[in-house]
């Protein structure tokens, strides 16, 4: 099987399991009467006013049974329609507003997880059972035993409790200059960091890499670890296989056996869990946001949360849930790229 057929069909396999997923979430409001769930339907406030609440309960047969229901909030979904929030906002529209925050710490944290974890991995297992490879399991094993929440709220009484370093929120109050002078600022992705460079203003990305720095930290540090001890593993495995045996009695250098011979080989199975911790980022970004005040989605879904606010919190369980079924199938993609026996399984 090639390579574009594989994809395909994994494309058509995709079908059936959004389904699954939008049918999950969609059980969870059949617990809510209908006067509740009439706020994941509704599009305007006017839609939940007293004097209209029952017209917007016929109007989305919310009486009706569950599969006519079902076809009805899938039709809402699929149109961007994700509801009104407890202050009556659209949730699709506040998530939008929200994703670049998240987008901004989640790129960054993903980065030096994967890069980070596989450079730790491979010191680890070139130096087995030496220095340098317990000093990495002992960093690992922290990384992964320590409460997120607890790492956050430790770095943030230190660095800005007492020295006044790297502060919570995005941006500084300054930065918001294009509410001082519109026009002086343009926000073309909405990633401050990005955004500054884009408008030839370096003191704005610096500032928000500034802002960054603790919840990046936090949020990799806790997550390289899974990285780090898969790609030891893999490595060590790598290193005793044959053909890295044959190339070191070549005279090839150690550093080229490790670069090109055996890491290239491990990374296979990192790949794949590389691009499921990289979209779990998404559920640990609800406490480090929470923690440093950055107002992405993970600050939003904790904040609904504690206001019982349900249809919020069903937003963003149904953007979560997308994104990891995509990850899922970039990932074999990926996989079936990097090993094409995949394929023929």
């Amino acid at each position: 099987m090639n390579l574009r057929v594989y994809i395909i069909r994994r494309l058509l396999l995709l079908i059936p399991v959004i389904l699954g997923v939008t049918l999950l979430i969609f059980a969870v409001l059949q617990f809510l009467t209908p006067f509740q769930r009439a706020a994941a339907f509704a599009t305007n406030p006017q839609d939940l006013r007293p004097e209209n609440i029952d017209r917007t309960i016929e109007r989305y047969h919310l009486n009706d049974p569950v599969w006519v229901q079902y076809g009805i909030w899938i039709q809402q979904v699929f149109t961007g329609n994700l509801g009104l929030d407890r202050n009556q906002r659209s949730v699709a529209t506040v998530l939008v507003q929200r994703a670049p925050a998240t987008v901004e710490l989640a790129v960054y944290s993903g980065i030096i997880i994967v890069i980070g974890g596989i450079w730790q991995g491979t010191v680890a297992a070139r130096w087995k059972d030496r220095a340098p490879d317990h000093a990495t399991r002992v960093l690992a094993i922290s990384g992964w035993s320590l409460p997120t929440f607890w790492l956050g709220l430790l770095l943030l009484a230190f660095f800005y409790g007492r020295v006044n370093w790297f502060p919570p929120g995005i941006v500084s109050d300054w930065v918001t200059i294009d509410r001082v002078n519109p026009g002086a600022f343009t926000r073309h992705t909405g990633l401050y960091t990005v955004d500054g460079i884009l408008n030839g203003q370096l003191d704005v990305t610096w500032d928000a890499i500034v802002h960054l720095v603790l919840p990046v930290f936090t949020l990799s540090f806790v997550s390289w670890a899974i990285i780090t001890r898969i790609m030891r593993s893999s490595m060590i495995e790598a290193l005793s296989r044959d053909y890295v045996k044959f190339a070191r009695a070549k005279g090839v250098p150690e550093s080229v056996v490790v670069r090109r011979h055996a890491r290239r080989n491990a990374l296979i199975p990192v790949a794949t869990v590389s691009g499921f911790v990289v979209a779990g980022l998404l559920n640990g970004v609800v406490i480090t946001e929470t923690v440093f005040v950055r107002p992405g989605l993970g600050e939003y879904a904790a904040s609904a949360a504690v206001n019982l606010d349900i249809t919020a919190v069903l937003g963003f369980t149904l953007v979560n849930a997308f994104l990891l079924v995509i990850t899922n199938l970039v990932v074999d993609i990926m996989y079936a790229y990097i090993d094409p026996r995949i394929r023929l399984e």
